[in-house]
């Protein structure tokens, strides 16, 4: 009788404790799945280091499906939270003297059918295909696929006529062309779909500070949509090593623009210039099962090589006017996960909640409204509200390796990193709030410190354990989340948790890491202060540069109770659709590059701090 008692209580815990899990509402960038390490030995010279990029998704038979470079296999996911990797080798024998197994991948959708192809300059990398990818049932379609084509995309259009784009230049355009459904061999010649205007688009410009300082940029990552008749011609720029990486959109009347009218959009339609996880370029646009829009695209990482890169997740959509767009305001900040049915798209839900007594006139709030990133508290892609509540405050630790000091893991930077002295059970990092706050949900963002030398390509038998403790004083510690039974590689770990704790410290001791020392690049705690909202600004305005109307200088008066601000921007004031995150209190001017030298633009500016964000400051035009 008491085994069954016993039996019954752990069994009904086990439940509650899935069934946690299971009803997680959202996600945070970037995106966590079990990264594999670079398989390129020349790329690890400083340090051996996860890495991937280029993502593909696609919705195939009411299941989402992500292929990324050189990955040494696929994920899918029914909700787009939980990834459930499948082990898969694309090349063929015949395939010497190549670390690029898949790289850059082109996922497309034929009928009841998946074909995937890897990135090649010859023509001997082969098509393959399944109707049945989650089981790994894949068969070659074409054995040697004798056009290539690096950073590949296909498209099959309604008429049912299928389509490949490619290229990666910072020479020659993207091209596309028509393949044959039968024996997948081109009809007709490639097409010149794009080549970068950087002499008037200002974020088509190469570098970390758009100023083509020693390359001139590139074009690559093509992706098609149709939408409404028009196509949608994504291309990434200006380079994957750099924060200004986005994705632009050339709009068509057909799917090969030769001789077709076509129109860029001025800015990009996914860009993350500022924040934690930085860079939105060279992705891929799909459906969820309710009809929402998203696009999921690179993130930039870049410290132990230039391809170190993540991968994260974006609201998109497209507007009244068929103006394409994709939001990424605090969007490494949780936001919801598809709608459930009938909740509703997307592109509705991000226009609800918006705080119009922000707003200088009656004009404005229509333009606000209209936007995206007019703000959300609810639906798929909404952002939950959940601000950062540990920037730059005190943190302590176990003990630090060299210069990686304990503010490197709350500093907002990717880049920057805390590392323990080891690897070891016990040690530990611990986060002042600075006062009681509401606690939603918690991101762990590992760093790679020392990790093993032969650590190269994909391991699917590692594992992070780790225990997550809260306090409202410092001394009496509660369990917030116990995985020290873990068995799954959680690089970049989010806990959303069931029921919100007050607390003011929150501790983060590790048990197991997969290999190297206890690193952090970022411990994200999510939630609410329970104080004041920061003070709108007072004073903001932009001045565009006399002779290169691309640039210009934005300025604004400091709030002391806030730590950072977003500067949205567009060309029409109903169409504000990208955002600058500029942390620190401190910091009150961006240098700005990105502008279509044709055109006038719109900003607007508000303010950020752990208990919310304030009105916005009313949009103003610079010619």
């Amino acid at each position: 009788m008491q085994r069954i008692k016993t039996f019954f209580l752990v069994g009904s815990f086990l439940a509650a404790f899935l069934a946690g899990y299971s009803q997680q509402k959202t996600y945070c960038n970037p995106v966590n799945i079990d990264y594999g390490y670079t398989p390129i030995p020349n790329f690890s010279t400083w340090g051996v280091h996860r890495a991937t990029a280029d993502p593909v998704i696609v919705n195939y038979k009411g299941d989402f499906y992500l292929f990324s470079t050189n990955q040494w296999g696929y994920w899918w996911s029914n909700d787009m939270l939980n990834w459930k990797f499948i082990s898969k080798k694309f090349l063929r024998p015949w395939n010497t003297g190549t670390y690029d197994e898949l790289c850059a991948p082109a996922v497309g959708i034929i009928g009841d059918t998946m074909i995937v192809f890897g990135s090649t300059y010859t023509s001997s990398f082969t098509i393959w295909m399944s109707t049945n990818p989650k089981a790994n049932e894949w068969k070659p379609l074409v054995d040697s696929f004798e056009i290539g084509g690096w950073d590949p995309a296909f498209f099959t259009d309604d008429d049912g006529r299928f389509y490949m784009y490619n290229g990666s230049s910072n020479r020659y355009p993207v091209y596309g062309v028509e393949l044959d459904r039968k024996t997948f061999k081109p009809i007709g010649t490639r097409t010149p779909m794009y080549l970068l205007d950087d002499w008037r688009y200002g974020w088509q410009r190469f570098g970390e500070h758009l100023d083509n300082t020693f390359l001139d940029p590139f074009i690559e990552g093509a992706w098609m949509t149709k939408h409404k008749g028009k196509y949608y011609f994504q291309y990434g720029a200006p380079g994957t090593e750099f924060s200004g990486y986005a994705d632009g959109v050339v709009v068509g009347d057909r799917p090969l623009f030769d001789g077709a009218s076509a129109e860029s959009q001025s800015d990009p339609i996914s860009m993350k210039l500022g924040g934690f996880a930085r860079g939105a370029g060279h992705g891929s646009t799909y459906q969820d099962n309710q009809g929402n829009y998203w696009h999921v695209s690179t993130v930039m990482l870049s410290v132990k090589n230039n391809f170190e890169r993540r991968i994260g997740i974006w609201p998109a959509g497209f507007d009244k006017d068929d103006v394409m767009w994709c939001n990424t305001v605090f969007g490494d900040y949780p936001h919801y996960l598809p709608a459930a049915a009938g909740q509703g798209s997307n592109s509705q839900s991000l226009r609800q909640n918006v705080d119009t007594s922000s707003y200088a006139s009656k004009s404005e709030v229509s333009a606000m409204v209209a936007s995206p990133t007019g703000g959300s508290r609810m639906g798929a892609g909404g952002f939950t509200g959940w601000m950062l509540l540990n920037y730059k405050k005190q943190i302590q630790v176990s003990s630090t390796l060299g210069g990686f000091v304990a503010n490197n893991a709350n500093d907002e930077d990717i880049k920057t990193y805390w590392s323990a002295a080891t690897g070891n059970n016990g040690e530990w990092i611990q986060s002042d709030l600075g006062n009681i706050s509401t606690v939603n949900a918690v991101q762990i963002n590992y760093a790679d410190q020392d990790v093993d030398s032969n650590h190269y390509g994909k391991f699917t038998d590692q594992y992070h354990q780790y225990k997550l403790y809260y306090s409202v004083d410092g001394k009496k510690w509660n369990v917030l989340v116990d995985k020290s039974n873990n068995k799954t590689d959680v690089p970049h770990d989010y806990v959303e948790l069931q029921q919100p704790v007050q607390a003011r410290y929150i501790r983060l001791e590790n048990v197991h890491m997969p290999t190297g020392k206890f690193a952090i690049c970022g411990l994200r705690v999510f939630g609410n202060g329970n104080g004041t909202k920061p003070s709108p600004v007072k004073t903001f305005f932009v001045l565009r540069t006399e002779k290169d109307k691309r640039s210009g200088w934005i300025k604004w008066e400091p709030v002391g109770n806030a730590y950072a601000y977003n500067i949205y921007y567009g060309i029409a004031p109903d169409k504000l659709y990208n955002c600058i995150m500029v942390y620190d209190n401190n910091h009150n001017e961006y240098w700005f590059k990105s502008m279509d030298l044709a055109k006038p633009y719109y900003f607007t500016i508000e303010t950020v701090n752990e208990n919310g964000v304030s009105q916005k400051f009313p949009v103003i035009k610079a010619e």
